[in-house]
């Protein structure tokens, strides 16, 4: 948390000033916070696929928002690790700054980087809600399991695989299996991806 509160904050109002902010210092920054205006101030403020995108463009990645003030909201940025899985939306981000011409040589060299080590493919049956032949055999073992897994809303579903297939450890996914089947078979989503109260 510390390197966090330590990262410098932008103040970005278009994605013009945030690319000239990213270009300069991505390749020496560890982090940075970007701070926008909220909405209803009226102000100008980058949007967040736009912050996003030129993030992508360096090879960096957003995290965790956080409340700066009543009128002022912070998105925590910094370079993405070589290991971490790739979503449709950032793919889809990568091929339109690339049809743009704004993807810059650090952002290649990050989804160089994810296609050799298989972290941008991870996520492919994932996002087609491929239930996996270990989960499915762990729902085999337990009474409605797989009957409720499939009333769950597609995002849980999604969310629920992500965490299986990200895991770093054979016996960390082999538990995570286990809660999963576990779990649907009473009818509840696995722990980490109950819906949250903040509606996020």
């Amino acid at each position: 948390m510390a390197v966090m509160d330590d990262a410098p904050r932008v103040h970005a109002e278009t994605r013009a000033q945030w690319r000239t902010w990213l270009i300069a210092h991505h390749g020496t920054a560890e982090s940075a916070w970007l701070v926008s205006w909220k909405k209803a101030t009226g102000r100008p403020a980058i949007s967040y696929d736009d912050a996003v995108s030129e993030a992508l463009a360096v090879g960096w990645v957003d995290s965790r928002p956080r409340k700066l003030d009543d009128e002022r909201t912070m998105l925590y940025f910094s370079p993405r690790k070589p290991a971490s899985a790739w979503s449709r939306p950032n793919k889809i981000r990568i091929e339109a700054l690339r049809e743009a011409g704004l993807m810059l040589p650090a952002g290649e060299r990050a989804v160089e980087a994810a296609v050799a080590n298989g972290a941008w493919t991870v996520l492919d049956e994932v996002e087609e809600l491929i239930v996996p032949d270990d989960l499915a055999a762990a729902f085999a073992e337990y009474v409605d399991a797989e009957d409720n897994w499939n009333q769950f809303p597609p995002s849980a579903r999604r969310g629920i695989l992500e965490w299986i297939v990200t895991a770093k450890r054979p016996e960390t996914r082999a538990a995570r299996v286990h809660e999963t089947a576990r779990l649907a078979s009473i009818g509840e989503r696995a722990a980490r991806w109950q819906p949250k109260r903040d509606g996020r």
